[in-house]
């Protein structure tokens, strides 16, 4: 499953040149027996199976040895996966990433060894392998080199915790549609306050609660009463 993600794109490239390094460990080589049985059924008679506690100590303890790298286990009980978090974790120089599957981990696992649950959203996956692909992924945007410019990072969408402003490239018109003349004006401070402009504008119409966890300049809060009069304004006209 991991295999085939990165043996392409920009995550290969920053593997191949060494800016992160991903190992993947199969929980049936650190099993006894010749079962290599790494789940069993739940105590207490309810469907489903359970990843035995076992493989996971052995796996989890021998990978760390005497170092102190947190353990995040991959589960939809977790804490929500953010941009912040992402680039926190780019600070760390090494992490274990435990994939969970079936009715989830022996909870001796949660309570001993994971560090944090993490979430990449509220549904449940058939196994935490695209979540833990999701997560390296956004992580190693954080990581210097492996985007061509960090520049292009910082204006990601969330990073300064709303959304990024529309793009736009050629043609300068297609099918009747065009490009904002704004955009040729070579006035590159009107051209920053339309971008911000807009940026506000996106967030205040999808996602107006992230508004609560970001401080605003005093002209950004302007601007944004502007957004939420003319919202308004529009649904009582509708």
């Amino acid at each position: 499953m991991f295999g085939s993600v990165f043996s392409g794109g920009i995550v290969k490239k920053a593997i191949e040149k060494g800016f992160i390094n991903v190992k993947v460990h199969d929980l049936r080589d650190y099993t006894s027996g010749k079962h290599k049985q790494v789940d069993d059924r739940p105590y207490g008679g309810s469907p489903g199976m359970v990843l035995k506690p076992e493989p996971l100590f052995t796996a989890i303890e021998r990978l760390k040895g005497e170092n102190s790298d947190p353990v995040y286990l991959m589960s939809p009980q977790g804490n929500p996966f953010t941009s912040r978090m992402a680039e926190q974790m780019a600070e760390i120089p090494r992490m274990i990433l435990i994939c969970g599957r079936y009715e989830g981990v022996d909870e001796r696992v949660i309570q001993h060894l994971v560090t944090d649950e993490v979430s990449i959203g509220d549904y449940v996956l058939t196994g935490g392998e695209p979540a833990a692909v999701v997560i390296i992924d956004a992580v190693s945007r954080f990581i210097p080199g492996v985007v061509g410019k960090m520049e292009s990072v910082k204006r990601d969408s969330f990073f300064s915790g709303i959304f990024d402003y529309p793009q736009y490239t050629r043609p300068r018109e297609y099918k009747g549609k065009k490009v904002p003349e704004i955009l040729f004006s070579g006035n590159h401070n009107r051209i920053e306050k339309w971008r911000r402009k807009k940026m506000l504008e996106k967030t205040w119409k999808l996602r107006p609660e992230l508004f609560n966890e970001i401080k605003l300049s005093p002209e950004e809060n302007k601007i944004l009463e502007e957004i939420a009069l003319k919202e308004s304004k529009n649904n009582e006209s509708n």
